[in-house]
């Protein structure tokens, strides 16, 4: 059986609140108290949206502000299920936990920290009563474990709401052992305790990631089955993360932490200067050399991050002789990651991690260095041969196809599984959709059918689901669906048919051999693909190049999709957009 699910999707809807009331909680926090119709089902535009639900304690809304004010400007655009982040020059978005919802009230209290800086907090200190905000979510709420014995809440002063909703509503009948530093004892608060809890209190600057670590250390261990959760400064967080993976052996289960805030690190005046007299010529138009990527990926590749990480203070010889490098090969690369941080001490002291070392712990950081991502980035050297030769980059650099690739390399694989996972957040349009009505039977195809299943579990749809992938392991999926013991793995005839991210990883000729193959199953099919760029990304303008590096086509749009479609027998009956770029393409067989 698959492991539970981690998150409950819920319908992303635009809603505007306004101002009622200003409190402060503490001299370091202050809580303001939204309300308004929008909290309730409510129509806009001849839509209609469910009220307002943030069940998990730790649930996150996006406040939408605008850098010059003119927020009306900024808001995103509102879909019958979803969100479509338009473009917006002057948009601001921040994440908050709810610390308290009252729908009889018809109220939503947010919580701020008081640190004089940033959008946020600048809005919260000018609110006053009547003044609107805008904002979207929760997108999804955390299911806990059923069966613990106590849960540990971590954090700094950005985690108080959400630790505080914890211990008021009591979503896991359990002991709860809290830790939160803060900066002054003035941000401490009082909490509703039980009999069995504890609550420590720690005095540390914020972002203070060895005061955060030594304290997680320091706190004891019930017996049990146990659960921790943590959420502070994303780099503070990671040396917690790695003592509870990696020596406290908890599992992934078991554990949820979540940077709620990244500190930046001001240079000093001094750095500043002499960063300008002795800056050497840029590169043609500003464009940043590749060199820093490719050491850092061979630091992860070598295990330079990580030896340095469990031994602090470890000289360069002493690091190349654990790791087995002859030679020079160390000491090529230490300037380079000395010089952007990766690690600090090559001139001799004792090597250890810098931030950016510390952050190239986080395995979705470092996939970025030496994933499936990477790889299709590296295939970009060949960029120039494939424009020549009308075929993609990957497919000059590997001599294969990436769908090729991918269907005889079952880790690879499964990292396209693990891309496509917050593919669930964006269903709730396409498992709403009428052409549910009178099916029993879906077959699913594609790295996102994982989440499909789990958007049609959400919805209520208790479908006969079949799942097909070309020479992949049926177990790269498994321990992604809900119930694998109720799915067919084989195939088959089916009532409706979702390819799900199954095109973006395929050429054209490939894309029309699926949808061929598709044809033989079913007389409709569901196209799920990414037609344009995220307007929140903040690489929105490498997608083309991204999707061709992979397939030898730039980033399909509708009408790049319905082509193919027509070369393999179907008609487009509709599309279903979904937000962030992506869209669900109907298609029937005549």
């Amino acid at each position: 059986m698959a492991a539970q699910r981690a998150y409950t999707t819920h319908p992303l809807v635009l809603r505007r609140v306004t101002v009622r009331r200003v409190e402060e909680v503490t001299p370091r926090m202050r809580r303001v108290v939204l309300g308004g119709e929008d909290l309730a089902a409510f129509t806009r535009d001849g839509i209609g949206h469910p009220g307002f639900a943030a069940p998990g304690f730790d649930d996150h809304v996006k406040l939408i502000l605008a850098a010059d004010g003119d927020v009306r400007a900024a808001l995103p655009a509102q879909l019958p299920h979803g969100i479509e982040w338009t473009p917006a020059e002057h948009r601001l978005t921040r994440d908050y936990t709810p610390r308290r919802v009252d729908l009889d009230a018809g109220e939503l209290h947010l919580d701020f920290v008081v640190h004089g800086d940033g959008p946020a907090e600048s809005w919260s200190a000018a609110a006053r009563e009547g003044d609107e905000l805008w904002f979207v979510g929760p997108k999804s709420s955390l299911r806990l474990p059923e069966r613990l014995d106590w849960i540990q809440l971590v954090g700094d002063e950005t985690a108080l709401p959400a630790i505080g909703r914890f211990l008021d509503e009591r979503p896991l009948d359990v002991p709860a052992h809290v830790l939160v530093t803060v900066s002054d004892d003035a941000a401490r608060q009082d909490l509703a305790v039980c009999d069995g809890d504890t609550v420590t209190w720690v005095l540390a600057e914020p972002g203070d990631a060895a005061a955060l670590e030594s304290a997680v250390r320091a706190l004891p261990v019930p017996p049990g089955e146990g659960y921790v959760w943590a959420a502070a400064e994303s780099r503070a967080l990671l040396p917690v993360r790695r003592y509870l993976q990696r020596e406290r052996k908890f599992p992934k289960d078991r554990v949820n932490i979540t940077g709620y805030w990244h500190r930046e690190e001001p240079a000093a005046p001094e750095a500043e200067a002499s960063a300008e007299a002795s800056a050497a010529p840029a590169a043609p138009a500003g464009i940043p050399s590749p060199l820093p990527w490719l050491a850092a990926r061979a630091a992860l590749q070598l295990g330079v991050v990580d030896t340095v990480a469990d031994t602090p203070g470890i000289s360069a010889d002493a690091l190349a002789h654990r790791l087995g490098v002859p030679g020079p090969g160390i000491a090529v690369l230490l300037p380079l990651l000395a010089a952007y941080d990766v690690v600090v001490g090559a001139d001799g002291n004792g090597l250890r991690l810098g931030a950016a070392g510390e952050e190239l712990l986080d395995d979705h950081e470092r996939e970025e260095y030496t994933g499936h991502e990477a790889d299709v980035l590296l295939a970009l050297a060949h960029l120039a041969p494939a424009l020549r030769g009308g075929t993609s980059p990957w497919r000059v650099a590997s001599g294969a196809t990436l769908h090729d690739t991918v269907a005889d390399d079952a880790e690879r694989y499964g990292e396209l599984v693990e891309e496509c996972e917050q593919l669930v957040f964006l269903l709730t349009g396409l498992t709403a959709d009428p052409l549910w009505e009178g099916v029993g039977t879906c077959l699913l195809t594609g790295p996102g059918s994982a989440s499909m299943a789990a958007a049609l579990d959400d919805a209520g749809r208790r479908l006969r689901l079949r799942i097909a992938e070309e020479g992949v392991p049926a177990e790269v999926l498994r321990g992604h669906v809900p119930a694998p013991d109720r799915i067919d793995w084989t195939g088959g005839p089916a009532d409706v048919a979702v390819a799900a991210k199954a095109l973006a990883y395929r050429t054209d000729e490939e894309a029309v051999r699926l949808l061929t193959r598709l044809a033989g199953w079913t007389g409709t099919a569901v196209l799920v693909e990414a037609s344009r760029p995220d307007g929140l990304s903040p690489h929105a303008a490498e997608a083309a190049l991204h999707a061709f590096t992979a397939t030898g086509s730039p980033l399909r749009d509708s009408a790049a999709i319905a082509s193919l479609a027509e070369r393999s027998g179907w008609r487009v009956e509709r599309t279903v957009a979904l937000g962030w770029g992506a869209e669900a393409t109907v298609l029937r067989r005549d």
